[in-house]
């Protein structure tokens, strides 16, 4: 008992768990990189596909002999070569098999092998496999020690560290796998375009990467689709790593006037039925909109997926949503990760052709001395046999008289000074050789055996014959086995964006004078005849009303501007679609404001004219104009429309052509009337100039109206008096001035609080600060002079005062959409 724990104790090793466990890591992970996740850059094959390749070679199941049971193969690849799980064997074997997997397969399957479906192929039981012809060539002179041989898992038989491969298989097949810390993707090549790019590096070993992009385009995968831009192939080249955009190819069929989306290629390793219930659950989610039905054609001719529209719908609309929200375009991330000498590295594509020809160089080579050994070992007997042939009647007296075989052939190597070999052959010889037909052969395979010979030893003295050996080879391959590329390469404008996804068409935009905002289709209103009631557009809180309705483009802007002199910008499609009932979503809750920020003007602009303007007027009396193309390039948080000193605050924006008049109006009933060629463009955080001379320092601006002679000016006073004036009774001055009286601000009166450029036809809204509103047609209230008082507008209760003041879109209006 002692003796046995002395000896447990002598094998146990003390290690700091630490380094032990790192250590292990180390070796488990190198393990799995080397041993089962990633391709040799030599072959392009991992062990599993490398091992089921060369147990079915040596089982004869060549392209032309009888199919065999798959689970046959697979026990012969368990027991000799992998032991592993047969699972691991069988699907490696089942995707060589998988024209959807493999641009160019390796194995053919008889049976079922799967499906692009994502059905799984059927038990090994039922199914059969041979190699393809292509395969043989992967194997091709294995047999002439071209490649080293190593032991197998239990060291009975021995199995090749890498496959001669004639074919560059690592580009035209690509491999993919997920080691430890590390991943590897490489995509799938034309085999025509890959040999073109071979013997293109062998002309001229300084070609570059750029160079060789002229002859190898771009992957191309076995499911077709198309390669959108370039970018991602230039750096997956150059890198050895990049993001290729991948599409489905589609088309449009118009139908009896109904437009359907045909989709027959889809892109690489995308599942059709998960395709399919993705979109269909899009189209559930409204994410995907003008689908009405979705149905799978595949058949024996090929992939075909129907998407019908709705009747008037946009199918390039539909086909950007589709691209952006499912798989009908995803990306594939490249790596071209392989193992070179037992090392993970990343190539480029330069890279992997250089080892591609090195390997090969070292196969014809081997193959090549393997030929010349054994020429020059048949030399060698043929020298000894036509030495007999010369003296054929000595050596059969020397034979006849031997007691035995070892005296015939001792007696022929010291007489004829023979080889052993030599004499062993003459011994072998039959007497039909002495026939003269007989001896003329011998020479004549002699005089073939010496031209063979002087041929190798000048392959192997000479890289150049070598090389040309190599692009003779990779010739034959393109020959034979070129097929079109499948992938096109098409270029990209740009990157899908959100407004790719929007159908452009026409809405109705309603603000309400609380600063809530919604679109509506114009298709929602009914066309009536004139004087017809109507329809509700929009339903407002209490004390709420539509101030502003307008009609714009789905991909129209509208700038909001605020009173801190700030602009944001929404795209149309960005506000809320709603029904005509609902009262829409408060603008502060679209727009990044900060706090203390409220909305204080809007503009609605299709796109972003440099001949337009847009003059800004603040309460300090200060205007600034400024180019509309100035606000071009939107940002979500806002940019700066206008440098405020002060208190000062933006009140009023109006959108022009340049050759606009325009009223100021004060709180103290000042106004002054001038044309926007006083105001000189500016930058964006230019402060502005003075537009009105505020005399008393409590004054301040209340509005800004585009003077137009044919309208007048409406102006409301705090206590609920108001006039109308004709715009053509203000006389036009220079800005900066202190400007005429608009209304008289008496104690009766009191300030001003809005003015409003209006026609007889304009319906207006009065709000007191108790919340009491007043709704009256502009017509009804008198038209007078300016400096007069004006006429009661609104009855107030004590206390109460009028603060503000608004142009009423009439729901009538909404006939005209």
């Amino acid at each position: 008992m002692d003796e046995k724990s002395s000896e447990i104790k002598e094998k146990i090793v003390h290690r700091v768990i630490e380094e032990e466990m790192k250590q292990s890591y180390l070796d488990y992970s190198m393990s799995v990189i080397v041993g089962r996740a990633l391709p040799d850059v030599r072959d392009g094959l991992k062990p599993v596909h490398r091992r089921v390749l060369y147990a079915m070679y040596n089982m004869g199941m060549f392209h032309n002999k009888p199919y065999k049971k798959c689970a046959r193969i697979v026990g012969e690849v368990l027991g000799k070569y992998h032991p592993h799980g047969d699972m691991a064997v069988y699907d490696a074997l089942v995707r060589m098999a998988q024209d959807f997997s493999l641009r160019y397969p390796l194995i053919k399957g008889q049976g079922n092998f799967g499906s692009i479906d994502g059905d799984s192929a059927a038990a090994m039981r039922y199914t059969e496999a041979r190699l393809n012809k292509l395969a043989e060539e992967m194997l091709k002179d294995i047999e002439k020690e071209t490649v080293k041989f190593v032991p197998n898992f239990d060291e009975s038989l021995k199995e090749p560290s890498v496959l001669p491969s004639k074919l560059p298989n690592l580009l035209i097949n690509g491999s993919s796998g997920i080691a430890v810390g590390m991943a590897t993707n490489i995509p799938p090549h034309n085999i025509s375009e890959t040999v073109d790019g071979i013997i293109k590096l062998i002309d001229n070993p300084d070609t570059t990467v750029e160079e060789l992009m002229r002859s190898v385009k771009g992957p191309d995968f076995p499911t077709g689709g198309l390669i959108c831009g370039k970018q991602g192939i230039i750096s997956s080249y150059a890198r050895g790593r990049g993001r290729l955009i991948v599409r489905a190819k589609t088309s449009v069929e118009d139908v009896k006037g109904k437009k359907r989306i045909i989709v027959t290629e889809i892109p690489y390793m995308v599942n059709k039925a998960q395709l399919l219930e993705e979109i269909a659950y899009l189209v559930r989610e409204k994410k995907i909109t003008g689908v009405v039905d979705l149905r799978d054609e595949s058949d024996r001719e090929g992939l075909r997926i129907v998407i019908e529209l709705r009747q008037g719908s946009n199918p390039e609309i539909t086909l950007n949503q589709l691209y952006k929200h499912s798989r009908l375009q995803t990306t594939f991330g490249v790596i071209m990760l392989a193992l070179v000498d037992n090392e993970p590295k990343v190539l480029n594509l330069k890279e992997l052709i250089q080892h591609y020809i090195k390997h090969r160089k070292e196969v014809i080579t081997k193959r090549t001395t393997f030929d010349l050994n054994k020429a020059e070992k048949r030399k060698h007997i043929l020298d000894g046999l036509l030495i007999a042939l010369k003296n054929i009647d000595n050596v059969i007296k020397l034979i006849k008289g031997s007691k035995n075989i070892e005296d015939a052939k001792s007696g022929l190597i010291n007489n004829f000074k023979l080889s052993k070999e030599q004499a062993l052959a003459i011994l072998d010889m039959k007497l039909q050789k002495l026939t003269s037909l007989e001896q003329d052969k011998l020479k004549k395979e002699y005089e073939s055996l010496l031209k063979l010979i002087e041929e190798l030893k000048s392959i192997l003295a000479s890289e150049q014959k070598i090389l040309n050996i190599i692009k003779k080879e990779v010739t034959e391959l393109k020959e034979e086995y070129s097929d079109k590329r499948r992938t096109q390469i098409v270029e990209l404008e740009k990157e899908l964006e959100v407004e790719d996804l929007i159908e452009e068409e026409p809405m109705v935009i309603t603000i309400t004078h609380a600063g809530y905002i919604k679109r509506i289709r114009p298709d929602t209103y009914k066309r009536q005849r004139r004087g017809g009631k109507g329809v509700i557009a929009a339903t407002t809180k209490e004390q709420d009303f539509v101030e502003d309705l307008f009609i714009a483009n789905t991909h129209d802007y509208i700038l909001f501007f605020t009173n801190k002199g700030k602009v944001y910008w929404l795209k149309v499609y960005q506000i809320p679609e709603a029904s005509r009932q609902a009262t829409g979503k408060a603008i502060i809750n679209l727009l990044a404001l900060s706090k203390g920020e409220n909305v204080t003007a809007f503009i609605p602009v299709k796109d972003f004219n440099p001949a337009l303007y847009l003059v800004m007027a603040t309460k300090k009396g200060t205007v600034k104009r400024i180019p509309l193309s100035l606000f071009s390039n939107p940002r979500r948080t806002g940019i700066i429309a206008l440098t405020l000193e002060g208190r000062d605050e933006l009140i009023s924006v109006q959108l022009t052509d340049g050759a606009k008049n325009l009223i100021l109006a004060t709180k103290n009933g000042m106004a002054v009337k001038f044309s926007e060629d006083d105001v000189r463009p500016s930058g964006r955080t230019a402060i502005g100039v003075r537009g009105i001379r505020l005399k008393d320092v409590n004054d301040e601006v209340i509005g800004m109206v585009i003077a137009e002679d044919d309208k007048t000016l409406l102006t409301i006073t705090e206590n609920g008096y108001g006039k109308r004036t004709l715009i053509s009774e203000y006389n036009l001055i220079h800005r900066g001035g202190s400007g005429v009286i608009n209304i008289q601000c008496s104690e009766r009166n009191g300030k001003a609080v809005a003015v409003k450029a209006v026609n007889n036809e304009d319906e207006l809204m009065f709000m007191s600060k108790h919340g009491i509103a007043i709704r009256t047609t502009a017509k009804d209230i008198s038209v007078i002079g300016r400096n007069t008082q004006g006429v009661r507008l609104m009855n107030l209760v004590e206390g109460d005062k009028v603060v503000s003041a608004a142009k009423i879109v009439k729901e009538e209006d909404n006939e005209k959409v």
